[in-house]
């Protein structure tokens, strides 16, 4: 599977809910098994820099090709591309790059991280 993340930020901060209505069009697009379009909460401590976040799910290559193929795709780009300031993005096969934490790995850190039983002050 391929995760497809797109972070955008906007030229003018009135425009966000434009750019969201832009991008929302992508999903009317058939080639995702998942397509996301969320404004960020903001909430992070260190960088709330972007505004608007894709999260794409596909199923190879080819789907992910498709997609950004489609008509509709274009239509998006001619919406927000005005709009927006920055575009970053990212693509990566789950099961080939990404790094994850299996359940096992978890289980063994609360090992360490559990209380020994004796006196604790």
């Amino acid at each position: 599977m391929i995760r497809h993340i797109v972070l955008f930020t906007a030229k003018d901060k009135a425009h966000i809910d434009r750019i969201v209505e832009g991008l929302s069009v992508l999903t009317a697009i058939p080639h995702a098994r998942r397509l996301e379009i969320a404004r960020n909460r903001k909430t992070d401590q260190l960088s709330n820099d972007v505004d608007v976040v894709v999260y794409g799910e596909f199923d190879n290559e080819m789907e992910l090709a498709a997609y950004k193929a489609h008509d509709l795709y274009q239509e998006s780009i001619k919406q927000v591309r005005p709009l927006r300031e920055l575009r970053f993005a990212a693509d990566y096969h789950v099961a080939m790059d990404a790094r994850c934490a299996s359940e096992a790995a978890m289980n063994d850190l609360a090992r360490y991280t559990e209380p020994t039983g004796g006196d604790e002050a």
